[in-house]
């Protein structure tokens, strides 16, 4: 039997192959989100002014709350910054990205978690990727020395939180801080730092799974001997459900290892992960929170998971052999950017200031639920960023 989610998948990528006005239609769509988030991210920057915070989450009354350069979700928004300027080329963005960025000068230095890479690759990775500035090299190099200074080479992890909770918290979400250090090594830091990221790959690729597919948020290590104390969760609905920013981190975070390393065990972790995030939208392809929240079909929506597997789905296309599958990937993460384009998860005509709507930072701590999140729109620019340009060369 093929499910009313496969059909519809079928449906699109049928369509999206065969037909020249389909691809052109999506073009248009993404053309219009460009429009809407120059607007949106003009109107942030003049609210914004000179602070020293940066906008996390939105309010009620749609306006940007803030937090300090600590937060891990300090990055995200000189990286949408950053991506409208590769859209638009328009120096403003570039000027504006460039202010923004720099805040995050000491960050380079940050020791209290693992979201270094957050902080630091997607304001000046990006930076460096678009301008080549060479003092932003340097700040990344830096940050990728730093981020290993939490490395256990009992644990094979880089630990994740100082959380009394539990001993050696290790998060799926660190799989993409390891972009930080796999781009690092390739321009000049010392091999430790791959062999480390491999580890920490490899670690998370063995513990973190079920035999379904799906992903544990957290597992918890014990740092004298290296063992799995167990599985669990921080923000998903239980430690033996599915959270679906979780295995959102998973489908990208695997995705960006194999693009590195070109380790066969990484893309088939990549395929696995995916194909139960695939398995488990509902139709319109945005996920609910969690995969296994209890009241689906009343249950928030999570647009910023959505917008992070469309990333790693779109890419994981890219890597994948077998015809069919490939273009099942770049179909669903299609479907992704349509919905979040359009009602009622695009902000156009709200008072938010982002670009999207519907996510969920923390259900269970009942923390931003249904708002937008930087993240979300960071993740959703940077997918139609790589749509458009495997697009243009299929």
């Amino acid at each position: 039997m093929i499910s009313n989610c496969s059909r519809i998948t079928l449906f699109v990528l049928l369509i999206a192959g065969f037909c020249p006005a389909v691809a052109q239609d999506m073009r248009d769509i993404s053309a219009k989100v460009f429009v809407h988030a120059d607007a949106q991210l003009r109107r942030s920057i003049l609210e914004l002014g000179d602070s020293l915070r940066f906008p996390r989450a939105t309010n009620p009354d749609g306006a940007w709350k803030t937090i300090p350069i600590t937060d891990w979700t300090s990055g995200f928004f000189p990286g949408c910054l950053w991506h409208m300027y590769e859209y638009s080329k328009d120096p403003h963005f570039r000027s504006a990205a460039e202010r923004w960025t720099e805040k995050l000068e000491p960050m380079q230095y940050f020791i209290d978690n693992h979201d270094i890479g957050f902080m630091i690759f997607n304001s000046y990775g990006n930076g460096y990727r678009l301008t080549g500035n060479p003092a932003y090299r340097r700040v990344v190099l830096q940050a990728a020395r730093t981020a290993v200074k939490r490395f256990n080479p009992r644990v094979g992890c880089i630990k994740s939180w100082d959380n009394p909770k539990w001993e050696y918290p290790v998060i799926v979400d660190n799989m993409m801080n390891l972009e930080l250090l796999f781009w690092a090594v390739q321009n000049g830091a010392d091999s430790s730092l791959y062999r480390i990221a491999m580890s920490h790959a490899e670690r998370t690729m063995k513990n973190h799974f079920r035999p379904d597919g799906s992903t544990f948020h957290v597992i918890s290590y014990d740092s004298t001997e290296g063992r799995v104390i167990g599985g669990y969760t921080a923000q998903g609905y239980s430690d033996s459900s599915t959270w679906s920013r979780g295995q959102a981190w998973a489908v990208y975070g695997f995705t960006m290892a194999y693009r590195f390393t070109r380790d066969s065990r990484f893309l088939h972790t990549a395929q696995r992960a995916a194909g139960y995030f695939i398995d488990n939208l509902p139709a319109d392809h945005v996920p609910y929170w969690d995969f296994k929240a209890p009241g689906i079909p009343n249950e928030p929506r999570d647009a910023s998971a959505a917008a992070i597997a469309a990333c790693g789905l779109l890419e994981l296309s890219t890597y994948t052999e077998d015809k069919p599958h490939s273009q099942r990937l770049f179909a669903t993460a299609e479907s992704i950017l349509r919905s979040l384009a359009s009602a009622p998860y695009s902000s156009a005509g709200s008072p938010s200031r982002g670009i999207t709507l519907h996510s969920v930072t923390s259900k269970p701590a009942n923390a931003e639920v249904d708002v937008t999140l930087i993240y979300a729109d960071y993740y959703f620019l940077e997918a139609l960023l790589k749509h458009r340009r495997m697009s243009a060369s299929r």
